[in-house]
């Protein structure tokens, strides 16, 4: 059975989407960007940037009863490849051990102009 997820802990949904959606024990996120969810700021530059939406991921994880440690595959899209490295240390230390799968892709634009949004699937 299909259990919609929503969270005032990270981004509202700015289309006809879910949050997340859980089906038999797994949860699967929608694109997360980088707006803090209080305030609708966000972030300056590619590392704050990659905190606001790592920090949102997790927020919407523990509303869908589960946690960072849980995801095995993660799909990250950024603005512009020369943030990889950067990124990717922020990256670390979301994920501490047992890294999850993840593709990383270059794209032209994403929602608010923002420098990368990252989605993610979990297991409870």
């Amino acid at each position: 059975m299909k259990k919609v997820i929503a969270t005032d802990q990270a981004p509202a949904a700015i289309g006809p989407y879910s949050q997340a959606i859980e089906v038999n024990g797994m949860v699967y996120t929608s694109g997360i960007i980088p707006v803090v969810p209080a305030t609708g700021e966000i972030p300056e530059g590619s590392v704050a940037q990659a905190k606001q939406a790592l920090t949102n991921l997790s927020n919407l994880l523990q509303a869908a009863g589960t946690d960072m440690d849980k995801v095995i595959k993660t799909t990250v899209f950024i603005k512009e490849m020369n943030d990889f490295g950067a990124i990717n240390e922020v990256y670390k230390t979301f994920f501490t051990s047992d890294f999850p799968a993840r593709s990383c892709v270059e794209v032209a634009r994403l929602p608010k102009d923002v420098m990368l949004e990252i989605e993610a699937i979990a297991y409870k």
